[in-house]
Parts: structure tokens; sequence; C-alpha cells
């Protein structure tokens, strides 16, 4: 990003290609159903880097492979390529970039192919990438002219090595720092990263010094105690690199001087992040997958627990239609609740004493709805309210407030743990609900949430109008 700040304030035209189709093809890296929330998310994503380094954007551009990738002509060059291309070169070309496995997919042969038709349909100059992709430019060079193509200027950047002293990996989580990780987690990142006292090479921390921070900042502050010499400044990367060779600079100080330079980067994009409609961009995007154990027939049952998901639970956005007193107790009501169903639920609730009945009657709530339905004092109930709750000088319970217009029936997820479908119904012996309630709470910015991640519907996080810090049953 650095580096296409460079072009753009230099005043070139640059176009930013999301080669949707090449991460499809890549040994199916994406699936199809990810691959237009991924675009959108990194168009967002880059807008926010460029911006953050207070760089021009009216020469920017962002393409879609998809949008030309299937033309006929294109799909004609593929075939006009294909019959020039040696299965050797097309392999050669895509060692570095290409995912390697012991039998290769088809897919895989003709991405460099693609890579290098890119140049002529997107009408570039000059294309430009990281020197992993050299073998590819290569290619390019080669056989663009086979076709009648020109040949185009390549630029390359360095790799910067990863913070655990290899390769920077997106698979090995503890190598990069990724775009909306909070201080706390970018503190710990940097605290586990490889950074041997005097040791410059393969150090991700001084590589990425060099890179970034002095091309965007033109000086770099370590940052120390003053009984260590106090903060010193470096104009020069070389300097920097020559003390810390002479351990005249502490890895601990490069760590925090690092910490504290990459987070000021990184706030105005986590900023712009944090707005409902960009969180649930970002967890539909990038869903994390439930780690559901299964257990092999062959195994004893009681070998080990499952790990449970909050995705088990059927959470269900409903409508309170009607709301009575229980016949046969005083602290509860009986409540019709909508939820997208053909007939309404009947609930029973105990809030009498906490909330009066007009304050339940054409409100939205959030239903649990795959409980085994039991009686209550007489009258089955066929789910469960969800409620915040906290102990103040007494009890004090509020229903969750799903987002304004949200429809009965609408599925309400925790961000990151949409995939996996809910169970038929939860069995009463294995307390699923009960084990994963453990971890709902209410933010202090009043979200509702399981271990950090928000409840949310497709029109936003579900919240709590008051009980920040509360619980949720």
């Amino acid at each position: 990003m650095s580096k296409i700040a460079d072009f753009l304030k230099a005043g070139c035209e640059v176009t930013i290609l999301f080669a949707d189709l090449h991460a499809y093809l890549d040994n199916m890296k994406a699936p199809w159903d990810l691959l237009e929330l991924r675009t959108r998310y990194y168009e967002h994503v880059i807008q926010a880097m460029l911006q953050s380094i207070g760089v021009p954007l009216d020469k920017l551009r962002f393409i879609r492979g998809t949008e030309y990738q299937l033309s006929k002509e294109y799909t004609l060059d593929v075939y006009r390529l294909s019959s020039v291309v040696t299965q050797h070169d097309a392999k050669k070309a895509g060692a570095e970039v290409v995912k390697q496995v012991e039998h290769p997919l088809l897919s895989g042969l003709l991405y460099p192919g693609l890579q290098a038709l890119d140049e002529e349909y997107l009408k570039v100059d000059a294309q430009f990438g990281g020197v992993d992709q050299r073998k590819i430019f290569t290619f390019a060079e080669k056989y663009l002219p086979a076709l009648g193509f020109a040949k185009r200027i390549h630029l390359m950047n360095p790799m910067v090595p990863g913070l655990t002293g290899g390769k920077m990996s997106s698979s090995e989580e503890e190598s990069k720092i990724d775009l909306l990780d909070s201080p706390a987690e970018v503190k710990k990142k940097l605290k586990k990263a490889f950074c041997e006292p005097g040791n410059v090479e393969n150090n991700g921390i001084l590589s990425f010094v060099r890179h970034v921070l002095f091309p965007l900042k033109s000086e770099f502050v370590i940052l120390r105690d003053e009984k260590f010499g106090g903060n010193k400044t470096y104009t020069d990367f070389e300097t920097l690199e020559k003390d810390f060779a002479e351990q005249l600079v502490h890895p601990g100080d490069l760590k925090i001087s690092m910490e504290n330079a990459l987070n000021k980067l990184l706030d105005p994009i986590r900023e712009k992040f944090t707005s409902p409609e960009m969180k649930k961009l970002s967890s539909e995007a990038y869903p994390e997958s439930p780690k559901q154990k299964i257990i092999p027939k062959s195994q004893p049952k009681n070998s080990g627990p499952e790990e449970l998901v909050p995705s088990l639970l059927d959470l269900r956005i409903g409508k309170v239609l009607s709301v009575n007193r229980h016949p046969d107790a005083d602290t509860l009501y009986v409540q019709s609740i909508d939820v997208g169903e053909e007939s309404p639920r009947c609930v029973v609730s105990g809030l009498v004493q906490y909330l009066p009945s007009e304050e339940l009657l054409g409100r939205s709530v959030v239903l649990l709805c795959n409980l085994k339905p039991q009686k209550m004092r007489g009258v089955e109930s066929q789910g469960m309210l969800l409620c915040a709750s906290k102990e103040v000088e007494k009890k004090q319970v509020e229903p969750l407030d799903p987002p304004s217009g949200s429809a009965p029936g609408e599925r309400v997820y925790v961000e990151g743990c949409e995939a996996g479908e809910p169970e038929g119904e939860l069995k009463p012996k294995k307390k699923v609900f009960e084990k994963l309630q453990a971890d709902f709470t209410i933010s202090e910015d009043f979200y509702a949430q399981w271990k950090g991640k928000n409840f949310m519907t497709k029109l936003g996080p579900v919240t709590c109008k008051t009980l920040s810090g509360g619980t949720i049953s």
C-alpha cells in the first residue's frame, strides 16, 4: 500500500484488480459464495489504508476479474494462449504463487496465463507485485507477444518476512498483523515476534520498519526509559539496523516503538470498521469456521467434550403480539410471539416484576426457539425470551433489542460463527444453552455479545438500551 501510495502521489492512474476468479482457481482458496463479500471488504479496507496515510484517491479504480474474464473475447484468448504454452512453463510460472500440492489441479496451470492476459485486458503500461510474482512476469513477457500483444513493464516489491522469522503466511496467524487487529492483539503478536538481540536476518520487525514506516514517515523513534538513554530518533534505516546489530537498541524497545507506530497507522482503519455495516461485512467475508469435534464411531462416548458454538442455538427475531398474566402464577407472563412461522409461539416468561405488559406488547425481541417445550404451571412454553440483567440495588431486567426494522423469523447469529445449522432440538441433558450462556454478556457500549463477539442480524448488531456490563439469560 505504501508503494501504491507513491504511484498515486506521483500522478499515476492506478487500477487495483480484485482477482476473484484467480482466487478460486488457486486450489479453491476462496469459495464462490464468499468472493463477492471479500472483494467488497478489500475495497473498503484499501481505501481506509490509503486514506490513513493521506493519499488522494481520485486516480484510483477497482475492478473485479469476473467483470471481464468471463467475456467471449477473453475466453478465446485463454484458449489461444493454452495452444502455445507448455505444461512445464505454466507450472514453473506459478511455482511461487499457486499453492503446490502433490496432484495439482488443471486450474493452477491456467492461473499464470490469466494473470498475463489481465495486462492486455486492463490496458495497463505496467504491472506491480511482490518478487514472488517474478516468474509469472517473465511468463507474461514471453507469451503475450506470441498472441500479438505488447510486452509490459514489471515492478516488484521485496517480500517482508513474517513476525515468526520465516515467510509471512495467511494460514499462520502469529506471522502477521491483521488490519483490524485490536491494540491488545498487536501487542500480543509483537511480544511473541522473533527479534533476537543483534540478529538482523529474517527480522520481520526490522523489515517492516524499513519497508513501511520509513517510507511513510521518514523517521522512526525508539521509545525507551531515560535510564537507558531516553528516546532516540532515526532518520535513516541503515543507522537503526547498525545500532540493533551492535545491540545498542534492545529488542523490547524496538517492539514497543513498532507497536506505537503501527497503532497510529491502524487506528483510522479500525475506526472505519466500527460501524455496524462494516462489522457485518467483515464477519460475513471472513466467517470463523466452527471447529466442532466429530466423535468417530470407534471412539468411546466419554473420550472428550464436544466443542460448543453459538450456531447450535436457533435464535430468531420475534414480535410480541399479546401479553397476558399466567392464570396460575402471579410472576409469569404468557406471550404470543410471531417468529415467522405459520402460527405464533406461546412463550412463558418471568418478567412481571420487571416490566409492565405495555413495554412488551408489539416489541421486537430475540427468542431461543430450539429448547425442548416445557410446561410452566400448566402452560406449555415454546421458547425463551432473551433478556439482559444486572444486579444493582435490585435486579434489573430488560429484553434484548434487535435492530430497527428487523422482521419476525430473521436469524440472529454471533459474528464470525454464522456457519453451521442449529440443532433441531437442544437435548436438556447436554445443557448446550447453559454452557454457551455462561459467556453471554452486554458490553460497555451496550452490544449483546458471546466471548466479545456481537450478536448480529442482517441489519446489524443486537443491543441493550441501559444495562451495560450485564449478563444475558
